[in-house]
């Protein structure tokens, strides 16, 4: 029982019929962070059309797909020692709604402006900060947020290294040099590592007590990367179901919405998902839907992922139906807690088809120039914002942030978390209102 306990000790009343998933879920998607993510950026700028997914509308099919993926592991491998390790399916579907609380306004582009915000002050990473919300500043316990239990800390917990040990010292965020007097962010050296933060230390702490000293320290190991940070080894079983179905959704959903408002085109479909990555995709179709693709199953794929709606939404269930069907289960033998020897995968011809649909929509939508131009305005506005925040609290925050801003042993981190808080609508209102002459009144609501 040890996993299911809480931080705080809070135990449930006599005669609550909920699980402790029951519970995590309620929590989760009854919080003021969750709410937040339908104004935040999946990949396009909110605004430019209500169609495509948000922050909101994807972690909730996240959390659909890993409770596929969970009940699928279960059906192809009913005897396997670890099955009774994987998540019922309110603790999964809690374990993935939290996966982006905390991504802050503008997606990865604003991490990248907080954690140069915050260079002097232990940095900024979207991970972590969702680490932080959960169990430091939700509102459902004094002391611990969101108070959830182990087991689903566990599944949250995406990299289990600190900050202070992924970061590479030689990696400065820092300005652009030779800008010609306009300060530009630079981009490349301001990323963060993948990783928890430190101000967040007692809480893995807590959470990694019931392993054994080996299991603790293996699981927390990082690989230094020349030139790069370094990267987390590890993660839980639960963990590696939410990010087998974060990676799903990535790939194919936001490529749905990519086609769907033709930001890409057939001809850079074929470039990137060639028939060698979708070797594994069209043996299936072609056992699974004989003769409706023509004798090149892969050019018939194309052709109807390209056509209208309902066709091209026919052709999104066969392919998640192909990839989630095919999960397996990993077993890293160093572990002894089974809630760690164990991951999820993906075999290799089914990986490779996921990594090509994901290269797809990184080099032809995120990294084009048209998102690529909106993330950089997003990025200059969260520095301007925090910059202004930062040089005067007691004049530009809120009151009720002010009052913890007082009191607060991190103060920056507290102005941290409330631009990281922000939606992409709120972030865009307040630099308006503090850098656009004509924008802005003393009866706006802060």
């Amino acid at each position: 029982m040890i996993w299911e306990e809480r931080k705080s000790g809070w135990v449930k009343k006599t005669g609550d019929a909920r699980t402790s998933g029951d519970v995590d879920y309620a929590r989760v998607i009854h919080s003021a962070s969750f709410r937040r993510l339908q104004g935040k950026t999946q990949i396009l700028n909110l605004g430019d059309s209500d169609f495509y997914r948000t922050r909101l509308t994807h972690s909730l099919e996240v959390a659909q797909i890993a409770g596929g993926l969970a009940a699928q592991l279960r059906q192809n491998f009913p005897q396997h020692e670890a099955i009774p390790y994987i998540p019922d399916r309110s603790l999964m579907h809690a374990i993935a709604c939290t996966h982006d609380l905390g991504h802050p306004p503008f997606g990865h582009g604003g991490e990248v402006a907080l954690n140069y915000c915050m260079r002097a002050n232990g940095g900024f990473e979207g991970n972590g900060q969702t680490l932080r919300i959960l169990s430091k500043l939700e509102k459902f316990s004094e002391a611990n947020g969101a108070d959830l239990c182990r087991t689903a800390l566990l599944g949250v917990l995406k990299y289990p290294v600190a900050y202070s040990v992924a970061r590479n010292p030689e990696i400065q965020p820092r300005m652009l040099p030779d800008t010609s007097g306009t300060p530009l962010l630079d981009r490349k050296a301001s990323k963060p590592p993948k990783c928890y933060m430190d101000s967040e230390a007692d809480v893995v702490s807590w959470l990694l007590r019931p392993l054994s000293d080996n299991d603790r320290d293996l699981f927390q190991a990082c690989d230094p990367q020349p030139g790069k940070h370094g990267r987390a080894r590890h993660k839980s079983f639960a963990c590696s179901i939410m990010d087998l179905a974060d990676d799903i959704s990535f790939g194919v959903h936001d490529m749905e919405d990519a086609m769907a408002l033709r930001l890409v085109d057939e001809a850079a479909f074929r470039r990137h998902v060639t028939p060698k990555k979708c070797e594994g995709l069209l043996s299936y179709l072609n056992s699974n839907y004989a003769g409706k693709y023509g004798n090149d199953v892969h050019d018939g794929l194309v052709t109807q992922l390209f056509k209208d709606g309902a066709e091209r939404k026919h052709q999104i269930n066969r392919i998640l139906n192909f990839v989630i069907t095919s999960v397996e289960i990993e077993e890293v033998s160093e572990f002894t807690e089974p809630r760690l020897r164990y991951r999820a995968k993906l075999p290799e011809p089914v990986a490779r088809f996921v990594g090509a649909v994901k290269d797809f929509i990184r080099e032809e939508v995120i990294l084009g120039p048209s998102v690529q131009h909106l993330e950089f305005k997003g990025q200059m506005m969260v520095i301007s914002v925090f910059e202004v925040l930062k040089s005067d609290p007691k004049s530009f925050l809120p009151c009720d942030i002010y009052q913890k801003y007082e009191t607060s042993a991190d103060p920056l981190r507290d102005i941290c978390d409330y631009v990281a808080g922000m939606t992409d609508t709120y972030l865009l209102r307040t630099y308006e209102r503090l850098f656009a002459p004509r924008i802005g009144s003393v009866f706006d609501k802060l």
